[in-house]
C-alpha cells in the first residue's frame, strides 16, 4: 500500500465523506507525510459492522494459525527495519536509533503474543452431584485499541497482538499524529495471512469517531493509552457491561539519596527526563535530591542537558528530537513560561545549549528548573516534554511525601547504594513501576505495565506477566450432565 486510507470490511477506502487531514514531519513542516482519511461517525460504524461479521471465523481458527500469522508479522517486521524505522523517524520525530529500536520491540511483542496464543486455558472443577463442572475461554469479540503518538508501533502491538492471539477481532485507532505507523501495521498483519476484515484501521480524529467507537454495545472490551481526561471520558461513555484497560499519564520522582554518586544520579536522571525528547508516560519529570549533594546533582543534570544536539532525528550527529506537533510544541512552551512567572529559577534552557536550536520545527530544548516548590504547577502538572524540576528535600521521609503527593503512580525512581533504603522506597513509594538505580523509563516486555491513581484504571495490567491475556477473553462456566 501507499495511499493513506482507512481498512474497513476488508479493503482499503477513503473516509465515508472524502475528508482528510494533512500530517507534517515535526522536524521539517514542509516535508509532508501524507493526507490521510478524517473518519467521522458513519466510518466508525462501517469498521464495526465489518469486523463484527469477520471475527468469529477467526475465532474458530485453531491457536496454531493464529501464532503462525504473528511471527510472520514479526518476519516481516525485521525483513524491513531500517525502511519502517526511517519513516517513524519522518513521522513522529524520535532519533533513528529510537525509531529502529521500537520496531524491534514491536516485533518481540508479537512473538511474545504469539506463543500465548495456546495458553488460553480452562479449568475442571470438583462436582458434588452427577457430570462434570468446567470453565472454557473464548474471545470478548471485537476489542478496540486506541493508542498514542509517542509509541506509535510498540504500544499498539502489544494491544492487537494479545488481541488476535486470543481471536478477536480488533478495531485500531492511532493517533492522528502517526497514521502512517498505524497504516504500516495493519499492511504488515494483513500479509503475514490475517484474514480480511478481522481488523479495522480507523483513521482521524474527533469525539463522534471516539464515541461511536467507545459507546457500541458490540464492541467488549477497549484497551487505550493516552491523556487522564481522554481516559476519564472513555471510561463514562464505555458503560459498565464493557471491560475497560486505561494506560494515563505520569508525573513520575526520582529520588536521589545522600549517598548517591551525583555523575551517576545525574545520568540516571537526565535518562529518564530527556530521552524520547521528554515524550514518554515514564518520563522523570521531577528530581527529589536529599542531603548537600544537591548542587553537584544539578551540575551534571544541566551538563548533560546542554550536550543534546537538536535537530532531525534522521541526522546520526542529533541526539534528541522535536516534540511531535506544535500543539505539544505550544504546551510544553507554555508550561516553562508558567514556571518563569512563578519565579523559578532555570539552570539550562535554549539559550545554555553547547549547539543552537534548529530553525525550523517543533523544538524544544532541554530544559532544567532547580529549587522547585512541591506546590509549584511544574511540580504537579504532566508536562511531556524535555523539561525536568529538581527540588530539595531535608530526609528520605521528605522526598517519599513530595514524590507520593500528585495525582499520578506510574513510575518512580531511587538512586542510592543502601539496599536497605532501596527496599523501603520499592514498598513506600505509590507507583506501580518502581526502579533502583536505573531510569524510570524503560520497562521489560514480559513484566506487568501500569500504575495506580490517574495513572491507570488499575484493572487489567497491560503488557505482560499472569493473567495479562484474560483482558482478551471471557469466562464461561459449564455443567456437564448426562
Amino acid at each position: 500500500m501507499s495511499a493513506p486510507l482507512n481498512y474497513i470490511g476488508g479493503r482499503w477506502q477513503a473516509a465515508l465523506d472524502g475528508g482528510s487531514f494533512e500530517r507534517r514531519n515535526p522536524a521539517d513542516p514542509s516535508d509532508l507525510i501524507g493526507a490521510f482519511p478524517a473518519s467521522k461517525a458513519a466510518d466508525a460504524l462501517a469498521a464495526i459492522e465489518g469486523v463484527d461479521g469477520a471475527r468469529r471465523a477467526w475465532a474458530a481458527t485453531d491457536a496454531e494459525q493464529r501464532q503462525r500469522v504473528l511471527e510472520r508479522t514479526a518476519d516481516l517486521i525485521l525483513a524491513r527495519l531500517d525502511a519502517l524505522a526511517r519513516e517513524l523517524t519522518r513521522e513522529e520525530g524520535k532519533v533513528l536509533a529510537s525509531a529502529t529500536q521500537e520496531w524491534r520491540r514491536t516485533a518481540a511483542n508479537f512473538r511474545l503474543y504469539a506463543s500465548e496464543a495456546h495458553r488460553t486455558l480452562g479449568e475442571t472443577f470438583a462436582n458434588s452431584g452427577a457430570g462434570v463442572t468446567y470453565s472454557v475461554r473464548e474471545p470478548v469479540g471485537i476489542v478496540l485499541a486506541i493508542t498514542p503518538w509517542n509509541f506509535p508501533v510498540s504500544i499498539p502491538s502489544r494491544k492487537i497482538g494479545p488481541a488476535l492471539a486470543t481471536g478477536n477481532g480488533v478495531i485500531y485507532k492511532p493517533s492522528e499524529l502517526t497514521p502512517l505507523a498505524g497504516q504500516r501495521m495493519v499492511e504488515l498483519l494483513l500479509e503475514a495471512g490475517l484474514p480480511p476484515g478481522v481488523i479495522a484501521l480507523v483513521q482521524g480524529y474527533g469525539a463522534d469517531v471516539g464515541d461511536t467507537l467507545v459507546g457500541s454495545a458490540k464492541v467488549g472490551a477497549v484497551t487505550f493509552t493516552g491523556s487522564y481526561p481522554t481516559g476519564r471520558r472513555i471510561h463514562q461513555a464505555a458503560g459498565p457491561d464493557k471491560r475497560l484497560q486505561l494506560e494515563m499519564g505520569g508525573k513520575n520522582p526520582c529520588v536521589v539519596l545522600a549517598d548517591a554518586d551525583p555523575a551517576r544520579a545525574a545520568q540516571i536522571a537526565a535518562q529518564g527526563a530527556f530521552s524520547l525528547t521528554g515524550q514518554a508516560c515514564t518520563a522523570t519529570s521531577r528530581v527529589l535530591v536529599v542531603g548537600d549533594i544537591y548542587d553537584a546533582v544539578v551540575r551534571e543534570i544541566v551538563a548533560r542537558a546542554r550536550a543534546y544536539r537538536l535537530g532531525n532525528g534522521l541526522d546520526p550527529q542529533v541526539t534528541m528530537g522535536p516534540l511531535a506537533s506544535e500543539a505539544q510544541q505550544r504546551k510544553v512552551e507554555d508550561m516553562i513560561a508558567a514556571g518563569k512567572a512563578e519565579g523559578l529559577r532555570v539552570a539550562c534552557g535554549a539559550q545554555d545549549l553547547d549547539s543552537p536550536l534548529p530553525p525550523q520545527g517543533h523544538f524544544v530544548a532541554p530544559t532544567v528548573f532547580v529549587d522547585v516548590p512541591p506546590s509549584s504547577r511544574l511540580s504537579r502538572e504532566e508536562i511531556f516534554g524535555p523539561v525536568v524540576c529538581v527540588s530539595r528535600a531535608a530526609s528520605y521521609e521528605e522526598a517519599i511525601a513530595q514524590a507520593n503527593a500528585v495525582d499520578y503512580g506510574l513510575a518512580a525512581s531511587i538512586v542510592t547504594r543502601d539496599m536497605g533504603r532501596a527496599l523501603a522506597f520499592a514498598a513506600d513509594i505509590d507507583a506501580g513501576i518502581v526502579k533502583v538505580n536505573s531510569a524510570t523509563g524503560g520497562v521489560a516486555l514480559n513484566a506487568p505495565f501500569g500504575g495506580f491513581k490517574h495513572s491507570s484504571n488499575q484493572t487489567n495490567k497491560e503488557q505482560a506477566g499472569h493473567g495479562v491475556m484474560d483482558f482478551y477473553t471471557r469466562t464461561k462456566s459449564v455443567y456437564l450432565a448426562t
